[in-house]
């Protein structure tokens, strides 16, 4: 399979993991490691679900595509023989009908 183009994804930077002072006017309390690592846990979250998304997509669109081809083709195959079949039957009977008259 081709490598598939890089997906753009929003990177973290140093302002999302530490609120800026300047931002708030006043001095923000200090991010504790704990604080800190649920927020990296959290960026790269949802940077892997972005990313498992956008391959299962990618992966998943032909497959489904002729699955959903081979399907259509083997109910026309289907419904084409059962036409058939009940017009060959619906014949039969009229001209049944027409004999024993």
């Amino acid at each position: 399979m081709p490598d598939a183009p890089p997906v753009p994804m929003p990177m973290s930077t140093e302002a999302d993991v530490m609120p800026s002072a300047s931002a708030e006017g006043a001095a923000a309390p200090p991010v504790n490691d704990e604080q800190m690592i649920q927020r990296v846990l959290a960026d790269v979250q949802r940077q892997v679900d972005l990313m498992l998304e956008y391959r299962l997509r990618e992966v998943l669109t032909p497959i489904l595509a002729r699955a959903a081809d081979s399907v259509i083709r083997d109910a026309r195959t289907e419904l084409a023989s059962t036409l058939r079949d009940v017009v060959a039957r619906a014949v039969a009977q009229e001209l049944s009908r027409h004999r024993s008259r």
